[in-house]
């Protein structure tokens, strides 16, 4: 009865013992432990940016240009605009007849004709004067809007606008023939105005 009672005794004090191993390991061991969290550094805190965002400099924002690109079928405007993702566009360095000038019912279908059945890239750049936004044009095989509409003699070269680039391009009689738009460019006015005139007659 003895040798029981002591065993049970020695049981009982090697599982208080180790019991008290257990608990301590708990509450000391590094799962236990709880990191204490580091001071905020305002110089990498999300409110510190926010707070001391940096005022509007127009002089470097006018420095900037990104090019951007839309791409999709083009609906036809006129003889020297576009429709890609409902943003008008207006074709880089060229001038076409107005659709009430003469030929250029021509001009907007010859367009019509060059983007059916291609996807058109228009690379953004800028605005004109009438806040419409001008872009270089290419066709899904590569070729250049406004070239192809100069080479058609349907379209002429704007050199205040494009340096010269489609001039050479341009058919030999194509400024008499697209008379109003070498007058605009010109800045002979009273040209469309005499035609207008007669057209409202």
């Amino acid at each position: 009865m003895e040798v029981l009672l002591g065993g049970l005794f020695t049981f009982a004090v090697i599982y208080l013992a180790f019991r008290s191993s257990r608990s301590k390991d708990k509450t000391s061991g590094p799962a236990a432990k709880t990191p204490s969290e580091p001071p905020p550094n305002p110089k990498h805190s999300t409110q510190s940016r926010t707070d001391q965002s940096t005022p509007f400099d127009e002089k470097s924002a006018e420095q900037m240009h990104a090019t951007r690109v839309l791409s999709g079928p083009a609906w036809i405007v006129d003889g020297d605009t576009i429709k890609v993702q409902n943003t008008q566009i207006r074709l880089f360095g060229i001038d076409a007849p107005e659709l009430n000038h003469p030929y250029g019912k021509n001009a907007k279908w010859a367009l019509h004709r060059l983007c059916k059945g291609h996807t058109v890239r228009a690379e953004i750049s800028e605005m004109d004067d009438y806040g419409r936004t001008v872009a270089r044009c290419y066709l899904s095989d590569g070729r250049d809007l406004s070239a192809e509409m100069v080479k058609q003699g349907l379209a002429i070269d704007w050199p205040k606008f494009s340096g010269g680039l489609y001039r050479n391009l341009e058919p030999s009689d194509v400024r008499k023939k697209l008379f109003l738009a070498d007058a605009r460019q010109k800045g002979k006015m009273h040209v469309w105005e005499k035609f207008e005139e007669r057209q409202s007659i």
